[in-house]
């Protein structure tokens, strides 16, 4: 029954971001565009914290997001550049890209634990990195990089569209893109929530030797959450490419991108599916409001929310709603 009640919840969360740029269009005109541009930042971010949740599931503390996400953006690049490959075909092959490196890390390094693992995954990062800035220039562009034609490129027709509109349809096309991905990561998420992975995640995050134990081969669950969580890592990273229109490895490969995908969840609420969406919400706003106000500043006081955050929030946004709920439900009990 709950697993139904996700999958219908997953649906309604469909539906609801299918409609949102017609709402915020209908509401707010010439602003929607900026408002559709914060939305789709939000859910870029729901899928970075998402993937990142689903292994860290596991109890592992992967560093290698930006590997994975960089992989797919020069998968998609090269595959137009160098290979002529239509864009709706080079995109999903993003992500298969960076499933396939994600099985070729893990099958190596997910016998590690710990600030082991989290080693090697962050030193996969800065050789991949060093490997495609070393790739012939007529290849991956060197260290300038190279430049992606946009997917959407939606004509003005004067006398039947204001200016703004042009840029409404296609920032509309891309949230769409980013919307279908979220949707498919809380897919994900949702159906590894069932008993038996849960219980198995849970029992490798807790003890691995104790879940060996109860017959829980963790490296086989712990690859799989790897090889998921990657393949949604590049498929983002091949749409982003899309989206800013260019690569380059230093800016492709940031290991900001790791950081992101590390502390949302974490803001958020941890082995969740919501704290994850939730989290990359907010912080996509405060980011915003802070951007608009302190502009050469704002990551002081990015950073400063971050820190009290995880200091005061400990079990995230989640934790401190389902926090006030029960006070809420001890309080009206007592009156009762």
């Amino acid at each position: 029954m709950t697993l139904t009640r996700n999958l219908a919840l997953t649906a309604v969360l469909g539906a609801l971001l299918a409609l949102l740029p017609s709402l915020l269009r209908e509401g707010f005109g010439q602003a929607s565009v900026s408002y559709l541009s914060l939305a789709t930042n939000a859910l870029r971010l729901a899928v970075l914290a998402l993937s990142w949740d689903i292994l860290g599931r596991t109890g592992q503390l992967s560093l290698a997001h930006a590997a994975f996400y960089g992989a797919g953006a020069y998968t998609v690049a090269i595959a137009l550049k160098v290979w002529g490959l239509s864009p709706w075909l080079a995109l999903p092959l993003a992500g298969l890209v960076g499933a396939l490196l994600a099985l070729l890390l893990g099958s190596v390094t997910l016998r590690l634990r710990g600030i082991y693992f989290a080693i090697a995954t962050l030193a996969f990062t800065e050789v991949l990195r060093a490997v495609v800035q070393q790739l012939p220039t007529s290849v991956a562009g060197g260290a300038a990089g190279l430049n992606i034609a946009a997917l959407f490129r939606p004509a003005f027709v004067a006398g039947e569209m204001a200016r703004w509109e042009v840029a409404f349809l296609r920032n509309q096309s891309y949230f769409w893109l980013y919307a279908a991905l979220l949707v498919l990561a809380v897919l994900a998420s949702v159906l590894l929530g069932r008993a038996r992975f849960r219980s198995a995640f849970t029992a490798i995050r807790t003890n691995e030797e104790v879940a060996a134990v109860m017959g829980v081969v963790a490296w086989r669950y712990k690859l799989l959450a790897f090889v998921l969580s990657s393949l949604l890592v590049g498929a983002l990273g091949g749409l982003e490419g899309f989206r800013i229109g260019s690569v380059n490895p230093h800016e492709t490969f940031a290991v900001s991108t790791t950081i992101l995908a590390l502390v949302t969840p974490i803001f958020g609420g941890l082995y969740t599916t919501l704290g994850p969406i939730l989290g990359a919400g907010v912080l996509a706003s405060v980011e915003e409001l802070l951007k608009r106000n302190f502009s050469q500043g704002y990551l002081i006081g990015y950073g400063v929310v971050l820190v009290l955050s995880v200091l005061f929030m400990p079990r995230g946004l989640v934790g401190l709603l389902r926090g006030l709920a029960l006070r809420h439900a001890r309080r009206r009990g007592g009156r009762a």
